[in-house]
This record gives C-alpha cells, sequence and structure tokens, in this order.
C-alpha cells in the first residue's frame, strides 16, 4: 500500500511562490507516475500537473502553464509542485497522486493512491 503525505501548503498573497512536496512510502515510487490535482470549494477536482516515472514526460493544465513546475527525487521518493505567480483563483487544496501508468496521466481516475491533501490560499 503506498502512503502518500503532503506538505508546503500555507497562506500567500497574489504573485508568491510556494513549493508543495509529496512524500510517499510502501512502495517503488521509482515506478509509478505522478500527479497534481486540486480542488476549490464548490468544485470539482481537477488536474493539475503530471510526471512520467522517469520524470522525462510532463504534462501541465493549461491554467498552471508557465508558472507552476512538477518535478520528482526518485532518491528521496518525493515528488514537488513549485507554484510560482500564485493568483486568487488558484486557493484549493492540492493533492498528490500516484498511479501504475508510469507515464502518468491527466484522469484523476487513473490514479490509485491519494494524499490527505494541503491547503493553498492566496489572498489577493
Amino acid at each position: 500500500q503506498v502512503q502518500l503525505v503532503e506538505s508546503g501548503g500555507g497562506l500567500v498573497q497574489a504573485g508568491d511562490s510556494l513549493r508543495l512536496s509529496c512524500a510517499t512510502s510502501g512502495g517503488t515510487f521509482s515506478s509509478y507516475g505522478m500527479g497534481w490535482f486540486r480542488q476549490a470549494p464548490g468544485k470539482e477536482r481537477e488536474f493539475v500537473a503530471a510526471i512520467s516515472w522517469r520524470g522525462d514526460s510532463i504534462y501541465y493544465a493549461d491554467s498552471v502553464k508557465g508558472r507552476f513546475t512538477i518535478s520528482r527525487d526518485n532518491a528521496k521518493n518525493t515528488e514537488y509542485l513549485q507554484m510560482n505567480s500564485l493568483k486568487p483563483e488558484d486557493t484549493a487544496v492540492y493533492y498528490c497522486a500516484a498511479t501504475r501508468l508510469i507515464y502518468g496521466t491527466t484522469d484523476a481516475a487513473g490514479y490509485d493512491y491519494w494524499g490527505q491533501g494541503t491547503q493553498v490560499t492566496v489572498s489577493s
């Protein structure tokens, strides 16, 4: 059973940066594709970014492209999401997820394991 724990969320102002981390345990991290999703109040969970097992295939939602960077360190069993130029509309609970699809996927239904989420709040 793979366990994922997010950290790094918080309250920031528009234009600030945050880096989220997702520490994993209980599985072979390097054999999973990884992703980030977010859910704002009253909205459905949406795709943010995904990365393949080797980090050589990366996908972003249009809304974060050019501002967010997904990465992974297989030696540390950790995934990251660097978020720059944050906007109030980025406010949401951010979830990391792991999939047996080694190249990752933008579809939440394709993920097998999920973290509990970390709150990101961006004030204007």
